[in-house]
């Protein structure tokens, strides 16, 4: 089993940037694949970004490509969500997922795939 906290939210004006982490434990985070998503309010919860167990894959929404980064260490058990170029809608509570995986290039990008949650970190950009 995995707990995931999150951590590094607030608030910065567009253009600005943050970066959250999201803090894991358990003894075999390497075996997790990682997630990023996000909920607006009165919005659905979107996927923002994948990573595979290893590190070695990653994938993203389009309206986040080419301005968020996803990473991971597994050796200190956490993932990292590097955002940049921040926009007003990217407003949201940010929550980072995780679910077991043997499959070392294998990414989930809906989130009803992953099992474990963390509590969620709002991030707001003021325009």
């Amino acid at each position: 089993q995995v707990q995931l906290v999150e951590s590094g939210g607030g608030l910065v004006q567009a253009g600005g940037s943050l970066r959250l982490s999201c803090a894991a434990s358990g003894r075999t985070f390497s075996t997790y694949a990682m997630g990023w998503f996000r909920q607006a309010p009165g919005k659905e919860r979107e996927f923002v970004a994948a990573i595979t167990s290893s590190g070695g894959i990653t994938y993203y929404a389009d309206s986040v490509k080419g301005r968020f980064t996803i990473s991971r260490d597994n050796a200190k058990k956490t993932g990292d969500l590097q955002m940049t170029r921040l926009k007003p809608e990217d407003t949201a509570v940010y929550y980072c997922a995780a679910r077991p995986s043997l499959l070392f290039s294998v990414y989930y990008s809906t989130w009803d795939e992953y099992r474990y949650w963390g509590q969620g970190t709002q991030v707001t950009v003021s325009s």
